[in-house]
Order: structure tokens, then sequence, then C-alpha cells
């Protein structure tokens, strides 16, 4: 499989808090790959420094050579205007033409189901829609790499549903070149249901870093890492 991302001792400090201990651990094409554990472990800090968003502070990542990608944050930023116009100006703002721009726009917000809420007000929307608005924006910029920081949190169970549906639709539609996933959860379920790989993180640092399955098999686990082990069971938090 061709490489993503491969950090080596890569390591995150902000002063003189720790943010990510030193690791090193590689990502390949086609990869959906969860990112679980506590709040304050690190989930959040390893997606942004996989997004460009600050450097490491030591340490050395390489990604691969042309490789596009997309990031939909927890709680999205609307900017006061149009669904369609949230979606028309990032694309414009990547080089689109204005008309060219509305038109993907618009096959985005089909695509997600938001059509009928093209022209409203995108700050006016309900958090289920803004989140499925989040992940137009990013589709619509034809990413080889989505990266979600807990993409259904603080969201009701239907709108959970059809989230987490479109990232299933994403990975499945990928066929042509394969989409690469990347997503932070508290959601043992959902991480079943997408992942095919997953990364505990405690304080920082990577205490297990399994196949799906084996992840969730309850004994390969406990061997493979207690602390992940007692987070599943639910009596480490």
């Amino acid at each position: 499989m061709n490489l993503v991302w491969q950090l080596e001792q890569v390591q995150v400090r902000f002063g003189r808090r720790v943010a990510l201990a030193p690791l090193t651990l590689q990502i390949h094409a086609g990869e959906s790959v969860a990112l679980v554990g506590a709040n304050g472990s690190g989930k959040s800090t390893l997606l942004r420094l996989l997004h460009g968003v600050f450097l490491p502070s030591a340490g050395v990542i390489t990604t691969g050579v042309g490789i596009a990608q997309a990031m939909v944050f927890q709680h999205p930023f609307m900017l006061r205007t149009s669904a369609l116009n949230n979606v028309a100006l990032a694309l414009w703002l990547r080089g689109h033409r204005w008309r060219q721009a509305k038109n993907l726009a618009a096959l985005a917000l089909a695509r997600v189901g938001l059509q009928a809420q093209s022209v409203q007000s995108a700050r006016t929307l309900s958090g289920g829609q803004q989140q499925k608005l989040a992940l137009a924006r990013a589709w619509a910029q034809g990413p080889q790499v989505l990266l979600l920081d807990e993409p259904t949190a603080s969201l009701d169970p239907h709108a959970k549903r059809e989230v987490e549906q479109l990232m299933g639709d994403f990975m499945a539609d990928a066929r042509a070149e394969p989409l690469t996933m990347v997503f932070a959860s508290h959601n043992l379920g959902q991480v079943k249901r997408l992942a095919t790989r997953v990364i505990y993180l405690e304080q920082g640092r990577v205490l297990a870093d399994l196949p799906v399955d084996e992840f969730f098999d309850v004994d390969v686990l406990r061997a493979a890492s207690p602390a992940a082990h007692l987070f599943v069971k639910g009596e480490r938090i």
C-alpha cells in the first residue's frame, strides 16, 4: 500500500506540556484509522499535526507526494452566508471559477442530502446539518485523505446515524483511488463499524495500535495493552 504518512519519533509540546510523546507510526492509503482515548489523550493534537496545523516539536513527518487532504472539525466554522456559498467559497479559494464552484457545491450538497437547505443560512442549520455541510465542504474538494475530529459528538442519535452513514459511503465510493480516513471517536460502536485499525492514546502516548478485529478481541487487547483493555471495558476514563 502507498504511504500517506510516516512519523518518526514525533513529539508535540506546548510550552512545558507534552501533548504527544515521541511516537513512530505509518498510515497507508485506504486505511480507516480510529483514534480513541479519553479527553486530553492527544487525539485532536495528532489529527491537527497530520493536517499541518502546526509542526512537530521534534521528530520527522514524511507525507506522500501530492496527497490532497481535508479536515472536518468537531465544531466546524460556518460562514455567515448560505449553505451553498459555504461550500462554493472553499472551492473558489482553491482556484475554481465562481460558476464552477457553485455547480460543484450544489453537487456536494446533494451528495449529503442538503439540497433543500442550499439557500438557508449555514448558521441557522441544526447541529447535524452543519456537520453534514462540513462533510460536503470537505468532500467537494476531492480529498484523498479525510481527517475528522469527533464528527458525531453532541449530535442526536438520528444525526449521528446520518453522519456515520456518509463517512462509510465516502470510503465505499472511493474505488478508483482509495480514500484514507483518520477519525477521532468516543463511540466504540462507530469505531467497530467504520475503522480498519484502531490507535489508543493515553496522555499523549500510543499504548495500542491494532487491526480493528484484534482491538475488540478481549484476549488480544488485554495482552497488547492492559490500559486499552480497561478503556474498552469502561473502567478507564
